[in-house]
């Protein structure tokens, strides 16, 4: 099953990340973010490009937005998520309070 979310900079819609079901992960700037002249990259790792970022393993960017230690075992427990499925707890529990201006909005399956 395809996970997908909504990247967005102080609340202004930037991108989406996704995992697919062999793990990859993806991530790609809007097309209107990218044609904004005010656009900044979220990383040096991920600068502006219209083309897709590809890896098979969470973007250590998007990885640094979990919680560490005690708080990410309350998440885990409270939202029955394995510790080990980062991509579920990046999804979940990043809409606010994180660090920095990224937050993320998961895009629910649509059901035909």
């Amino acid at each position: 099953m395809m996970q997908k979310a909504k990247v967005y900079r102080n609340k202004e819609l930037i991108g989406v990340i996704q995992k697919d079901d062999e793990g990859l992960y993806q991530f790609s700037y809007l097309e209107d973010y990218l044609n904004d002249t005010n656009a900044l990259s979220i990383s040096v790792h991920l600068p502006l490009q219209q083309n897709s970022f590809y890896a098979k393993r969470l973007f250590p960017f998007f990885f640094n937005l979990l919680a560490e230690g005690s708080v990410k075992d309350m998440q885990c427990r409270a939202l029955k998520i394995d510790s080990n499925d980062h991509f579920t707890r990046l999804i979940k529990t990043t809409q606010s309070n994180t660090i920095g201006s990224i937050t993320l909005e998961e895009i629910e399956d649509e059901v035909s």
